[in-house]
Formats: C-alpha cells, structure tokens, sequence
C-alpha cells in the first residue's frame, strides 16, 4: 500500500481503481489487480 498526497493520478494506473473513503481516510482500492492499493491521510 502506497501513501501518497494526491490519489488522482493513482486511479488512472489502472481501468479498475475506485476512491472509496473510509474513516476519514481516502483510499485507491482495486479488485482485480490487487496490487494498485494506495492510502491519503
């Protein structure tokens, strides 16, 4: 899992990123390939 500041360019890494928040948190979550995981705040 990467922490990054801005999470726009982690969503077009890949066609099936999503931004989901979560406890205040903002995350890049991928279903299909399970590597593209990233974390903001």
């Amino acid at each position: 899992m990467k922490v990054r500041n801005s999470l726009r360019s982690l969503k077009s890494r890949h066609r099936d990123c999503q931004i989901v928040r979560r406890k205040g948190r903002v995350y890049v979550i991928n279903k299909t390939q399970k590597r593209y995981k990233a974390r903001q705040g």
